[in-house]
């Protein structure tokens, strides 16, 4: 029995990434789940990134390991069955909910991809993450991003096409969660304008695919990690996300044992200053999960 006395809000539903799985991920599992414990966590998401199926996409630290996209495919589909023995390990001192997180490359057929993993593996939940806007990353190196900005012919207008592609990614695969909403601001460059009218525009019609289709938003404790000063999204979205009715949910999306639970508390302190006073959570019942929402004081 998990104990009670754990605060009630002390819940990810994203991250837990673990380096038999992920080549940017620096810690196994097991220790994940031990740092999870120890942050006073109660129940833990692990959302495994799903693998990108093209060569092209490749990020250059999995080639300098050797990896493939048979490689990164096997250890994706091992951890879909690791994930649930190594949790059940864990089930007499934390709730473990095994899911993973989206990946959208290639561009064409990540969609279909996707509903196979979700399909033909037990998860509890997906997470909708937009890491790549048709097949440009915006996550990673920022010689890349730069690229996307060039192709797409200023800030503005990748911005905006990356919440069209979210809003469409949340339509067609309706995960549980949406992660990290503007991840898009990671590598903006300085001074741009991240809510501009048509940036607005793209962020309402997001919100409104997650009001849709009751998805919860991940507020991404990464933020901080990444000197952003506050964890995704920004506060504007936030307020537009709560008068909508859109339920919220911590994520730590950790990739490391100093990642778990790192923000939280700040990012509690953060939803009460922008009027948010409870938190999604998902708990164990009936052979699958269900959704509550918990106080944040």
């Amino acid at each position: 029995m998990i104990s009670s006395s754990k605060d009630p809000w002390r819940v990810s539903l994203h991250g837990g990434h673990s380096n038999a799985y992920c080549d940017h991920a620096s810690s196994t599992l097991e220790e994940m789940i031990e740092a999870a414990i120890a942050a006073g966590y109660h129940t833990f998401g692990v959302t495994e990134h799903a693998p990108r199926l093209d060569a092209r996409f490749l990020y250059p630290e999995e080639i300098a390991l050797g990896w493939d996209v048979a490689r990164i495919a096997a250890n994706f589909e091992r951890y879909a069955v690791d994930v649930h023995a190594i949790a059940d390990r864990f089930e007499n001192r934390i709730t473990i909910l095994r899911g993973f997180e989206t990946e959208s490359a290639p561009a064409a057929r990540y969609l279909d991809i996707m509903r196979d993993y979700r399909t033909r593996y037990p998860f509890d939940y997906m997470v909708g993450s937009i890491h790549y806007v048709d097949d440009f990353h915006i996550d990673g190196r920022m010689e890349g991003f730069e690229r996307a900005v060039v192709h797409f012919g200023s800030f503005e207008a990748l911005a905006t096409r990356y919440y069209r592609v979210v809003a469409e990614m949340v339509d067609a695969l309706q995960p549980q969660v949406v992660g990290h909403l503007d991840l898009i601001r990671k590598n903006a460059p300085a001074g741009a304008v991240l809510d501009s009218p048509a940036i607005r525009e793209a962020v309402g019609a997001a919100l409104e695919s997650i009001r849709r289709h009751d998805a919860i938003l991940d507020i991404n404790t990464a933020g901080y990690r990444k000197g952003l000063g506050s964890p995704y999204p920004q506060p504007w979205i936030i307020r537009e996300a709560h008068a909508m009715g859109i339920g919220l949910c911590f994520g730590d999306d950790s990739h490391a044992v100093h990642d778990v639970g790192a923000g939280l508390e700040s990012a509690r302190l953060y939803l009460l200053d922008n009027g948010v006073s409870t938190i999604s959570v998902f708990r164990r019942a009936g052979g699958g999960i269900v959704r509550y929402t918990a106080p944040l004081t």
